[in-house]
């Protein structure tokens, strides 16, 4: 079923022309308060209130909604893309069968996690709820995605935990024969089937390199790894290129500038580029309500310097995910900005001051 509410306003003329984004937000329901809808807007925000592998802190699935409700409190003068709002921005209402799903799969899948860490069987038949659990929302994600595309829209992804996007790479795939994803994450998410689990959010990554169209998956900021990731990596043979946060530090206290760094993670991208965001690899301070916080990390400014870095290179940002967002004012204000300014910069490259 298709969460897409019809056009009930002004058409996207109208808007443009009467629309003040410099006046106190709206609280209208829709992301930042803007007044588009899906019809009007060019970028489509999917919130995906789901946490149910979840193996350390909950909270997550109320990212979406601590994102939501900080985004009418920014101010909407973006130094890249002054009239970056003006594309249209709209969040979609949030089917009330995915959270209840969420809350009834989170319980299954921790009697798994108990009786793993007991040492006990793994109880198959909450396994097997929770695996199908997890494709149903993958189907349903990818279902909304692929509409949007074919309306020439631009999807972007709210979760909830890491494991949301892949309905959403998914359906990318069938558009674009070629991309690579620029991964911001403490955490490799190369696991397969995380504590059998098989959309473990410890498997985002593992799933994605499983779709052929995604050619170079390009990881920075990790600073938590098992020895199978690390096995993982070396044996995709290029395809999978990791800048450890400890290696790109080492780099900084050695002279090397942040600018320059960013360059050279990016010259591994290929031309169609989506970026795929777990608030964890920032600096704990800057979203501590996340899933899995580790000391270390990326500033913001950082970040957003590496993502401007993606169009100034000439690459095209066709998607991003921002997962991982704690239940909290600040969180959702940090998550907040990073989406405005992930959306900003989707589509403009020559914009972007050279």
């Amino acid at each position: 079923m298709s969460n897409k509410v019809p056009s009930k306003g002004p058409d996207k003329a109208t808007i443009l022309k009467t629309f003040d984004p410099s006046q106190v937000g709206l609280e209208n329901g829709n992301i930042f308060g803007f007044p588009f809808d899906y019809d009007t807007a060019d970028i489509v925000v999917f919130g995906v209130p789901w946490e149910v592998t979840v193996s350390f802190h909950s909270g997550t699935a109320q990212g979406p909604q601590s994102v939501l409700q900080a985004s009418p409190q920014l101010d909407f003068y973006d130094l890249d893309h002054p009239d970056g709002w003006k594309q249209g921005i709209y969040m979609p209402p949030v089917p009330d069968w995915i959270g209840q799903q969420n809350l009834a799969l989170r319980s299954r899948a921790a009697t798994v996690i108990q009786a793993l860490e007991s040492g006990q069987p793994t109880p198959a038949d909450a396994l097997a709820e929770v695996n199908q659990g997890g494709q149903r929302l993958n189907d349903w994600l990818r279902q909304q995605t692929r509409a949007a595309l074919k309306q020439g829209k631009t999807v972007a992804v709210i979760g909830g935990d890491h494991s949301v996007p892949l309905g959403c790479l998914q359906a990318l795939a069938e558009q674009y024969p070629e991309f690579g994803i620029l991964h911001i994450d403490a955490h490799c998410d190369l696991r397969d089937r995380y504590q059998g689990f098989r959309f473990s959010h410890a498997s985002i990554m593992h799933n994605a390199l499983e779709i052929p169209q995604i050619s170079k998956l390009v990881q920075v900021g990790i600073r938590d790894v098992s020895q199978v990731e690390i096995d993982a990596i070396a044996a995709a043979n290029g395809r999978v290129v990791t800048h450890f946060d400890s290696h790109l530090k080492q780099a900084r206290y050695a002279g090397t500038p942040w600018l320059q760094l960013c360059q050279q993670i990016v010259s591994d991208l290929p031309q169609q580029v989506y970026i795929s965001c777990d608030v964890d690899g920032l600096d704990p301070k800057l979203c501590p309500g996340t899933g899995t916080p580790v000391p270390g990390g990326l500033e913001l400014e950082e970040a957003f310097c590496l993502f401007r870095e993606v169009v100034k290179r000439d690459r095209q940002i066709i998607g991003f995910d921002l997962c991982e967002v704690g239940n909290s004012d600040w969180d959702g204000n940090v998550g907040a900005r990073i989406v405005y300014k992930l959306c900003n910069l989707i589509g403009y490259p020559n914009r972007v001051e050279q």
